[in-house]
Parts: C-alpha cells; sequence; structure tokens
C-alpha cells in the first residue's frame, strides 16, 4: 500500500472539499499530508553516497547552497502545511461552538417562555385564592351577623312568647274572678245574663262549687307543651305520673316556664353547682357512737373488726371513715366537743341494754329528737329474756319512734352478732344514703369482689376527668370565706365592685389589695353572694388559692376547672387539652367562644392569686383585652403583687376603724355570753390603732381569746397578754399557748405537737384517720378535743376532709414555735413518707397515696424514689384519671425523662406487671391500666404509641369480660378517639359504631352512654363535612340526656327548691297561711311524682289541716 499523497492528484491541492454524494453529511475540509520533494531529493543522494564510498564527484559550492534553499524552502512548506492543518481545526471547533451556541439559545428562549407562563399561571392562581379567602371572610362575617340575628330574634321571640303567657295567664285569672263573681251573684238570686245565650267559647270551663277543684285549660301557651303554670291532671287510669306534668298554680313564679326549659336549668344548676350529701362533713363519713358501760363490748369489737372495713369502702369511693366515741368516764369532760361531733356526724349509733345514764341523755335528745336534717339515725338495743329495760330507755325510744325514723335492731343474741348487725346495718345505710352509691347488677358485676362495687364511675366530661375534690374543696373555701356575720364597713366597697360590673367595657381586671389578714376573702365571698341573690343571670366563677405549692395554687388546675364550669354551663361538649402549656395558651380562645354563648355577664374571681408559683407567668393572658361581658377581680397581696399589674385599678382596704373593731369583737363576746366593762372596750380601742392590730384577722383572734377567757373569768390577765402580741402570728402563739394550758397532761401537749407539724409539712392537709394511724396512742376523743379547740380559735380548719392551717400566719407561729431548722422539717416529712411508702406496699392506693407521696419526695429532691413512686402505675393512673395532668408532668420533667422516654418505661412497666396478673380481677384491673396509659398518650400527642395499650386493653377486656361487654364499648371508644386526632376517620367510624351497638344492647337505647356515643359519632361526621347526619344524632342524644335529666335532676331539684320555699314562708309569713298550704300541695305532688308516697300523704295531710 502507498501513502496517502499517491491518493491525491496533483491538480487538487491541500484542503481539497469533497462532497457527501449520499445526500447524508456535511461538506468538510480534509487536511492531506504530502512530503516535500526536497527531502526526497536528500534522502537519494544520500543513498547515492553511500554507495559510491568516495562520495559525489565534481560537486560544487553552488550546488551546496541549492541543496540549502531547497531544505529551507522545503522546512517551509511543512510549516505552513502544519499551520493549515491547525487552522482548519480550529476554525471547525468555532464553528461547533458556535451551533452549539446557537442551539443554546434556543433552549433557552424555550424555558424562558414556559417560566413567563408558569408565572401567569402563579399569579392567577394567587388572585384566585386572594379571592375565596375574601369570599371566605366574607361568608364568616355573614354567617357570624346572621348568628347574631337568630340569637336576637330567638330572645325577642322569648320575651314575645313570655309576654303572651302573661297575658293569657291574665285573661284566666280575670276570667275566673269573672266566673267567681257569677257565682256570688248568682247565689244572691241576682240573674246577670244567660250563659246558653252567650256567643263566647269561655263556657267551656265548668264552675264548680267552692272547695271542689275545677279543670283548667289543659294546653300551653300559644300551643306549646304545658307550662309550669298549668293545672296537675293526675290521671289514675292508665297513664303513670311520669306522664304528669307540674303542680304549680298558675301564679306562681315559674308560670311562664314551660317543661323542657326547666328541665334544661335544673339540670344546668345541678352539672355547675354538685350536690353533695348534706350527710357528709367535708368528704368524710363520721360515725358517732354514743354507748352505756353494758354495751361497750359491742363497740370494741365494731371498731376492731368492723371499723377497718368501712373505712376501705369509704375509701374506694374516695371519702375518709372516721368514728368517734367518748369513753363513759370522760362524757363530762368533752360536752362541748360532743355536741360539735354531732352536729357533724352523718350517722349516729345509740347502744342501749337495760339502762341508760343521766348525763348520755342529752346526747340522745341532741342527736335523735333534735335532728332538723333528718341525718341517718341507729338504735341498737340488745334485749334479755329474763330482764327488763329501765323506764328511761323505753321512754326514749318510744320518743324517737314518734319524732325521727331511726333504724332500730332489736338484738337477742351474743355481742359478737349484735357487732356484726350493726355492722351490716351501718354499710346499708353508708352505701345507700349517704353515698348514694347503689349500683345497677350490670354495672357492678366487672368490678371484682364486693367492696370495690362501690366504686364510683369515674366521671368524665368529654375527654377531661372531673375531680370532685377540687370542687369541693372550692366549695368549703367559699362558705369559711362567707362564714363571719360582720360586714365589717364593706358597703363602700360593694359598691365600687358593682361599679366594675357596669362599667362599659374594656376594662381590665380589678385588685382587690391589703396585707395578710385584712378580709379581702370575706369581702369578695359577701359580694359573690349578694350578686347571687340580686343579679341571678350573672354567671359567677370563683377561686380561692389556698396555700402556696398546694393543689389549689396551681394555675394549669385552675384554669381546667374554670373552662369546666364555662362549658358546663354553655352545655357544651368538646375535646378540651389537658398539656398544662396548651390549656394557658387557647383559655382566651375558650373565654371568648363560651362568653359568646352567654346572656349575662360573666365573672371570674380569683382570691389570692399572687400565692400561684410564677403567676405573672403563667396568668398573662390576663394582660390581653378581656370579651366584652367578662369582669375580672383578683385579689393580691400589697408586698408580693407582681409589677406589671400594679397599673391595674385597685381597690385597697383600709384598716378596720374603732366602730368596726368594736362591733366584731362584741358579736365574738355575745356568743360567748362575755359581758366586757367600758374600761375593757377603752383598752382595746386604744391597743386597736396600729396596722397590724387593726386588721380583721387580728381582730377576730383577739375577740376569740377574749370570749374564751371569759368563761373561766381572767379576761384582764388575758387582754394584758394581748396588748403584748403586736401582730397576728405572736397573738396565734398565745392563742396556742391558750389551747395548750386547756390540755390535761404532757402526753396530749405532744400529740398537738406532732398533729400540727405532720399538718404543716404535707401537701394538702392530713385526715382524722390519716393521723389515728400516725399515731396509734391517739384516741377519737383525744383527736376530737384538739381539733375542736384548733378549729374555734381559727388554727386549723377544714378542706375535703383534711384539716389545713386557717390561714398562712398560723402556720408561721408552728415553725417558729416547734419546727426551727430544716432538720425538724425534714423529720416529719419522713414520716408521712414512711406512712404513705407503707399504703402503697399493702396495694392500698388511693387519692390521698397519689397526692402526697410523690410531692413529698419532689420537696425531699430525691429524685430516685421519686422515679420509682412514678413508676407504681396505680399511682399515676390515679393522678391522670382526677385530671393532675400538669402535676405529674412537673414529676416526669424533675426526674429528667421527656415524653417519649417516659412512654417507654410506662409501657414496659406494664408488660412487667402483666406477667404476675392472673385471674379474671388482676386482668380486669391490667386493662384499666393499659386504658389510662393510652389516654395519657393520647393527651400527650403521642398518637402512634396510644394505640398499643388501647389495643392491649380491648384485647383483654373481650377475652376476660366478654365480646359484648360494656367496658368493650368504652376500649372501643378510646381507641377511636385516637384515630380522630390520627385523621383515620374510617376506622374511628367502625369503633363508634360497634361501641353504640354494644352500649344499646347493655343499657337501653336511651341510657347517658348510648348518648355519648351519639355525640361521638356526631362529631365524627361534622369533621368529615357530613352534616345532616350529624345534626340527626345530635338530636337524638340531646332527647336522651333531657330525659335522663329529668328523671334525676328535675324532680329531685324542684322539690328542694320548694322544700326551701316553704321553710322561708314560714319564717316570714307563719305556718297556717293559705300560702304555706299551696307549697305543701306542690310538694305532696312532686313527691308523688317521685313515687314517694309517704312523703306524698304526709304533705297533702298537712295541707288539708
Amino acid at each position: 500500500m502507498g501513502t496517502a499523497s499517491s491518493l491525491v492528484s496533483p491538480a487538487g491541492g491541500v484542503g481539497e472539499v469533497i462532497e457527501d454524494t449520499y445526500g447524508g453529511g456535511e461538506a468538510c475540509e480534509i487536511p492531506v499530508e504530502v512530503k516535500p520533494k526536497a527531502r526526497l531529493l536528500r534522502s537519494s543522494l544520500r543513498r547515492v553516497g553511500a554507495a559510491r564510498p568516495g562520495g559525489l564527484l565534481g560537486a560544487s559550492f553552488k550546488s551546496t547552497a541549492s541543496v540549502q534553499e531547497l531544505e529551507c524552502a522545503a522546512e517551509y512548506e511543512r510549516l505552513k502545511k502544519e499551520y493549515e492543518i491547525f487552522r482548519v481545526s480550529k476554525n471547525n471547533e468555532v464553528a461547533s461552538m458556535v451551533k452549539k451556541e446557537a442551539k443554546l439559545d434556543r433552549e433557552n428562549k424555550r424555558l424562558r417562555a414556559e417560566l413567563q407562563a408558569l408565572q401567569k399561571t402563579y399569579q392567577k392562581i394567587l388572585r384566585e385564592k386572594e379571592s375565596a379567602l375574601e369570599a371566605k371572610y366574607q361568608a364568616m362575617e355573614r354567617a357570624a351577623t346572621f348568628e347574631h340575628d337568630r340569637d336576637k330574634v330567638k330572645r325577642q321571640f322569648k320575651i314575645f312568647r313570655e309576654t303572651k303567657e302573661n297575658e293569657i295567664q291574665d285573661l284566666l285569672r280575670a276570667k275566673r274572678e269573672l266566673e267567681a263573681k257569677l257565682q256570688r251573684l248568682q247565689a244572691q238570686g241576682i240573674q246577670v245574663f244567660d250563659p246558653e245565650e252567650s256567643d263566647s267559647d269561655d263556657n267551656c270551663t265548668d264552675v264548680t262549687a267552692a272547695g271542689v277543684q275545677s279543670e283548667y285549660w289543659n294546653g300551653g301557651a300559644l300551643g306549646s307543651e304545658p307550662s309550669m303554670g298549668s293545672m296537675m291532671q293526675l290521671q289514675q287510669s292508665f297513664r303513670g305520673p311520669e306522664f304528669a306534668h307540674s303542680s304549680i298554680d298558675v301564679e306562681g313564679p315559674f308560670a311562664n316556664i314551660n317543661r323542657d326549659d326547666w328541665d334544661a336549668a335544673v339540670a344546668s344548676l345541678l352539672q355547675v353547682t354538685p350536690l353533695f350529701s348534706h350527710s357528709l362533713w367535708s368528704n368524710t363519713v363520721r360515725c358517732f357512737i354514743i354507748s352505756t358501760a353494758e354495751t361497750e363490748p359491742e363497740v370494741d369489737i365494731f371498731i376492731r373488726n368492723y371499723s377497718p372495713k368501712l373505712q376501705r369502702i369509704c375509701e374506694t369511693m374516695g371519702y375518709f371513715f372516721q368514728v368517734v366515741h367518748f369513753p363513759a368516764e370522760n362524757e363530762s369532760h368533752f360536752k362541748d366537743v360532743r355536741k360539735w361531733e354531732i352536729e357533724k356526724s352523718s350517722l349516729v349509733i345509740l347502744l342501749l341494754h337495760l339502762t341508760l345514764p343521766s348525763c348520755l341523755l342529752e346526747d340522745c335528745e341532741e342527736a335523735f329528737l333534735r335532728n332538723p336534717e333528718e341525718k341517718p339515725r341507729v338504735i341498737y338495743h340488745r334485749m334479755e329474756d329474763d330482764k327488763d329495760s329501765s323506764v328511761l330507755v323505753q321512754q326514749l325510744i318510744e320518743q324517737i319512734c314518734c319524732v325521727n325514723k331511726a333504724k332500730m335492731i332489736d338484738h337477742a343474741g351474743s355481742v359478737e352478732e349484735g357487732a356484726y348487725e350493726i355492722y351490716n346495718c351501718v354499710e346499708k345505710i353508708i352505701k345507700q344514703d349517704i353515698l348514694g352509691c347503689e349500683m345497677t347488677e350490670l354495672e357492678g358485676k366487672d368490678l371484682g369482689n364486693k367492696e370495690e362495687s362501690t366504686a364510683p364511675e369515674e366521671v368524665v366530661f368529654g375527654d377531661v376527668l372531673w375531680d370532685a375534690h377540687d370542687e369541693q374543696e372550692q366549695m368549703e373555701a367559699f362558705q369559711q370565706a362567707s362564714n363571719s356575720t360582720c360586714e365589717l364597713g364593706f358597703e363602700k366597697y360593694f359598691e365600687r365592685l358593682n361599679d366594675l360590673v357596669a362599667a362599659p367595657a374594656p376594662i381590665p381586671p380589678l385588685l382587690v389589695s391589703g396585707g395578710p389578714g385584712s378580709g379581702k376573702s370575706l369581702l369578695l365571698s359577701k359580694w359573690i353572694q349578694l350578686q347571687q341573690k340580686h343579679s341571678p343571670n350573672t354567671l359567677i366563677l370563683y377561686h380561692f388559692v389556698g396555700r402556696p405549692m398546694s393543689t389549689s395554687s396551681e394555675s394549669a388546675l385552675i384554669i381546667k376547672r374554670l373552662t369546666l364550669k364555662l362549658m358546663q354551663h354553655s352545655w357544651l361538649v368538646s375535646p378540651l387539652t389537658l398539656d398544662p402549656a396548651k390549656l394557658l395558651e387557647e383559655f382566651p380562645r375558650w373565654l371568648e367562644k363560651l362568653s359568646a354563648r352567654h346572656q349575662g355577664s360573666i365573672i371570674i374571681i380569683i382570691d389570692s392569686i399572687d400565692q400561684i408559683q410564677q403567676a405573672e407567668k403563667h396568668m398573662k393572658w390576663l394582660i390581653d383585652p378581656l370579651p366584652v361581658n367578662v369582669r375580672m377581680i383578683l385579689s393580691v397581696n400589697v408586698e408580693t403583687c407582681p409589677q406589671a399589674w400594679r397599673l391595674w385599678p385597685t381597690l385597697h382596704l383600709d384598716p378596720l376603724n374603732s366602730k368596726d373593731v368594736k362591733s366584731l369583737i362584741s358579736a365574738e363576746c355575745n356568743s360567748a355570753n362575755v359581758k366586757l366593762t367600758k374600761e375593757q372596750e377603752k383598752k382595746l380601742e386604744r391597743h386597736c390603732r396600729s396596722a397590724t392590730t387593726c386588721n380583721a384577722l387580728y381582730v377576730t383572734l383577739l375577740g376569740k381569746t377574749i370570749a374564751c377567757a371569759g368563761s373561766t373569768g381572767n379576761i384582764d390577765e388575758t387582754l394584758q397578754q394581748c396588748f403584748q402580741c403586736q401582730d397576728t402570728v405572736s397573738l396565734y402563739r398565745l392563742v396556742l399557748q391558750s389551747v395548750q394550758e386547756s390540755l390535761r397532761n404532757d402526753k396530749e401537749k405532744g400529740l398537738l405537737k406532732e398533729v400540727l407539724c405532720v399538718i404543716g409539712v404535707s401537701h394538702n392537709g392530713v385526715s382524722e384517720s390519716e393521723l389515728m394511724e400516725l399515731y396509734p396512742e391517739l384516741s377519737s376523743a383525744v383527736l376530737a378535743s384538739l381539733v375542736h379547740s384548733l378549729h374555734k380559735m381559727c388554727l386549723l380548719t377544714y378542706g375535703c376532709g383534711l384539716l389545713k392551717f386557717q390561714h398562712l400566719q398560723a402556720w408561721e407561729m408552728v415553725k417558729l414555735e416547734y419546727m426551727e431548722g430544716e432538720n425538724a422539717i425534714s423529720a416529719y416529712r419522713q414520716k408521712l413518707v414512711d406512712y404513705f411508702t407503707m399504703q402503697l406496699s399493702r396495694d392500698r392506693v388511693t387519692w390521698r397515696s397519689a397526692d402526697e407521696l410523690p410531692w413529698l419526695f419532689q420537696q425531699q429532691g430525691d429524685k430516685q424514689k421519686l422515679h420509682k413512686c412514678l413508676l407504681n402505675l396505680f399511682v399515676s393512673q390515679n393522678l391522670y384519671k382526677r385530671g393532675h395532668f400538669a402535676e405529674l408532668l412537673s414529676y416526669w420533667q424533675l426526674v429528667g425523662k421527656d415524653k417519649s422516654s417516659m412512654a417507654a418505661e410506662y409501657f414496659d412497666s406494664l408488660k412487667e406487671y402483666e406477667k404476675s396478673c392472673e385471674g379474671e380481677e388482676s386482668m380486669i384491673c391490667l386493662a384499666d391500666l393499659y386504658e389510662t396509659l393510652g389516654r395519657f398518650l393520647k393527651d400527650l400527642g403521642l398518637l402512634s404509641q396510644a394505640v398499643a395499650p388501647l389495643q392491649r386493653s380491648l384485647e383483654i377486656r373481650e377475652t376476660a369480660l366478654d365480646p359484648d361487654h360494656p367496658r368493650v364499648a368504652q376500649s372501643l371508644h378510646q381507641l377511636a378517639g385516637v384515630y380522630v386526632q390520627w385523621k383515620k376517620f374510617g376506622n374511628a367510624e367502625q369503633l363508634y359504631k360497634q361501641a353504640l351497638e354494644i352500649s344499646e344492647n347493655a343499657y337501653g337505647a336511651e341510657h347517658p352512654r348510648v348518648a355519648r356515643e351519639l355525640d361521638a359519632l356526631a362529631t365524627l361526621y361534622q369533621k368529615q363535612n357530613k352534616y345532616e347526619q350529624a345534626e340527626q344524632l345530635r338530636k337524638k342524644s340531646f332527647k336522651i340526656r333531657q330525659k335522663a335529666a329529668r328523671r334525676k335532676g328535675s324532680l329531685c331539684g324542684f322539690a328542694l327548691l320548694r322544700q326551701r320555699a316553704l321553710q322561708l314562708e314560714e319564717l316570714t309569713l307563719g305556718k297556717d297561711t293559705p300560702d304555706n298550704a299551696r307549697t305543701l300541695n306542690e310538694l305532696g305532688v312532686l313527691y308523688y311524682l317521685q313515687n314517694n308516697l309517704e312523703e306524698n300523704l304526709t304533705r297533702l295531710f298537712l295541707c288539708m289541716n
């Protein structure tokens, strides 16, 4: 093969363009390398020289120069060709780059065009979104306007209906008056007109003789249901009393209220203000025993063997049980104490045999013959065949049987059998009459043994658990604050508070400031009573903060309680978060929402708000503007008021003037029949002039001290001691010294110290039964005497069955007197820790253990023991079920655990506990624990972790009980709630329907549990915009709740109100008046409606007389 040069023709030249004959490519220059001729010549000459050793012959210089020129020309040609090759290649590269640039320009233009199109589309969508939002806001404004107009029309219609009902009642009243005149004229022989010729249709009413009841118009006003003013038609044939309507006369105070409005009002009243049994004294079932020396054996057996069982029953229900018994040899010493205990007692038991000492006769008459509240009473009479009881015993029994409904136990057997009969009777009375916890057979099957069958069903409002102990504590705090009979010149302050309520909105909260013991709580409680009396349409919510670091001072619990009270009053069932931070954040929105549903004003009063820890941080919503119809009143101490609140309008309580001081001391002395001389009154007036000696608490203590000294005749000496006390704490110390001097021996003085110190170091106080278990040498008689003395002198008070200090100054005095240094406080706290830890070891976890033990570990700083206590599932369950969510979280934060690790530890602890569970009862308890954990995790927002324990609870209940058991429906309901929050509506709907079916089969179609499931389904449909289905379920649920409220609350609540009306009428008008007869008649009919035939006959008989 030859080289590339052999393929190029001489005429072609370098860089010839070769065209593509196939038409598929492009024309291009192909460079061709051609060897120079000079190089060929030089190589040929070298070959010749090599062949001839002598070299070239005859070569001249000229020929040599020509050779060099040829070589230079050849080199030039070579370089020129290389340059041409380089230039052509670069030109090709430039052309390629130009083509690529043109291609990229075209791509850039295309992308720019697409970007502009997308921008135009985005602007269009943005404009459509803005227009849609504007349309939405306009629709919301129209909806709000429509709702406002609708409410306005409803109010106008209500006023119109009431007006027309009044007019109709007036016409009916006038008609009856004319008919009565007509009867009188006809009786006199005067013929006025012929009724047959009258064109009026009013002659449909039959006019009867005087004293005979006539048939009144049966229809309600304007074609509505029969109103509360229409007469009762007691049909004895085929319609029972459940179909009867009201018995109130048309002229009564409730003439214009129809049945549904009354049912709603009474049910709302009973719901917002829970009714506690009048037989309970501060959450305690108090059993007072009166016995003779002959019946002491029965008392000993009852207290030793059966009192612990009764205590366990009451603890299961959340109450305390206390037996008070005074030995016969100490009857004369405890006279006042016994009378006080009889007044407080829930149940009095009298044990008799043959004789009755005269010293016990007064107690028997006080307990059995003077029993205005008709509390339960039991008489145990041990009889013998060959012996008769004394005349005094027989007469007493006859008097009691005639006056009071006492339960008689006639026993002729052994002492042990008699004690057992007393126990059976007392247990039945406690369960049915005092606690009212008689359960149906279905609801009692799944709760284990007999004692556990009395456990109350947890009170659930929506998804929030209600703690009755907190509510009762607030009611007792209000009663205690308003206990004083002296107004202390509060009229001027009442006017200022009234001006606040009447002032136009918006206005900031009003501060009521003053020093400790200046009477702030008394002022607010008295004003609340006046507002409730004169402004019934005003909703007043109050909260009295107790000692710092107590349960009543926790901000999250305060906000939760106020929110629930608002929700209950507004009949609004809606899920409420338990997360403390979210709860404080959402409260202003709840307040705005719920206040808009209330027609009148809402007044929220928080007493001693500065006792809340970090009050300024947790109550920062107070700085924001309040709703139009909401007023806030806060009481603070001058020294501890937050700085940001000092700019608000303030009502400062001035020290008491001499007139108020004199009236307050005189009231205390008059109650004890003590008379002061003029000189003593002047000394007191001169003493009570400084700021610390003329506040309400100091003057009250001073009056009580003088009154106690007056009974012993040492008034002057006591006055000299009081004059040396220049503040409340020092006066409390003098009071404590006087109580110590009244004690009989050093043992009782030592017990007094122990009682006060243990109460002081506790979280919320200590009950009497706990004190007797802490100090076995402390008898019930000695404890009752100590508590009576300390309560009378304003040192101690009761709060939900717990003994606590009535004022902070009393606790400060005890610390100064008995507890110098932290070592003493730590020792008493350790005593309480040992006591409640022992209860946990006995599986006796009560609400008291859950309240006290974690708090005590927190105060000791022992994180390890606190962690172990929190992992006790029953402690955490108790705290959660009572709504103490924030407290439980704060304990875990102190331990250093976040939410996820806390959930994992709880679940592991439950798995470990499950290994030790055997038997149906333990498995049911385990299912409850799993359910509580699942609900707790759901409230924390850990939805994925909440499903597993709830699913496990469902599996256990289906296995241990039955797939159709009501507890299974409860598990389904809770699991569905998680799916609702998780937006898995299909799963939730299926579970809710299963729960509804089980509840209907178990309880019937008109049970409140069925209404609960209907409400849950309605809420689910509402979230899915299925408004028609949701509305149908809401209506069905409302009818069920209305019927339940009517059955439980209407007649009972109205009977209570009419009884109160009868008492007031007897006080103001006397007992023998027509108004009393009408009220007795109404009460008789109401008792008939309640199937209480005995009370019905009694009331009607009194009415006829």
